[in-house]
């Protein structure tokens, strides 16, 4: 039994909390028996999957249209990093908490750690690498660079893909306005007064982004 806050121990509390966890059981068992054989035999990442049970998707890449044989358990980071080698968009947490791997699907960004690459069908996909007119860099990696956005640079292409968001959502008026919109991008090494310079710089000036 729980001791609640005046000492007293509630009867059937233990009863309560057994009874959610056997619905939660229940719950998951029940979503896993439809699942194909094969799919769970290599439920864990580092399993092999039969090349049968890929899945193929076709989408646009920074431009390029492609077609592509996939894992259905690959996450569109993964994707992107490991199959075709667009390593800009960095691996921070895995978690959707520090906003390292954004990119942006159709236009809206997204957390590429928490998408499965199969969801992606018929979508457009913009890295970072798709910012910039080949030589010719996007207006806020310009302004990152002048104001010293950045120091190890991991977190850099995440703020990066954020940063012309920010701008395009309208968000971006204000020191406050950007601080509150760029929260969900995290920096270790703290230059987050650099970062909101550099987007204010973009947005007063008019660039489009």
């Amino acid at each position: 039994m729980d001791e609640f806050p005046d000492g007293v121990s509630r009867p059937g509390d233990d009863h309560q909390e057994d009874r959610r966890f056997f619905l939660k059981q229940s719950l998951a068992i029940a979503g896993l028996t439809f699942a194909p054989v094969s799919f769970l035999q290599a439920a864990e990442l580092d399993t092999p999957i039969d090349p049968a049970d890929k899945v193929k998707i076709a989408l646009t890449i920074n431009g390029t249209q492609r077609r592509l044989s996939i894992d259905p358990r690959s996450t569109l980071l993964d994707l992107l990093r490991e199959q075709l080698g667009l390593t800009g968009t960095k691996k921070g947490c895995d978690f959707g908490q520090c906003g390292a791997c954004t990119v942006h699907i159709d236009g809206q960004r997204t957390l590429s750690c928490l998408s499965f690459a199969v969801m992606q069908q018929g979508r457009k996909i913009t890295t970072v690498e798709g910012l910039s007119n080949g030589t010719q860099l996007h207006p806020l990696q310009e302004a990152f660079i002048k104001h010293d956005g950045f120091q190890c640079g991991y977190c850099t292409p995440g703020q990066l893909m954020s940063a012309v968001s920010c701008i395009r959502e309208g968000h971006a008026s204000s020191e406050a306005e950007i601080q509150e919109y760029m929260s969900g991008n995290l920096c270790r090494c703290g230059a987050y007064p650099n970062i909101v310079k550099a987007i204010l710089d973009v947005k007063t000036g008019g660039d489009p982004v």
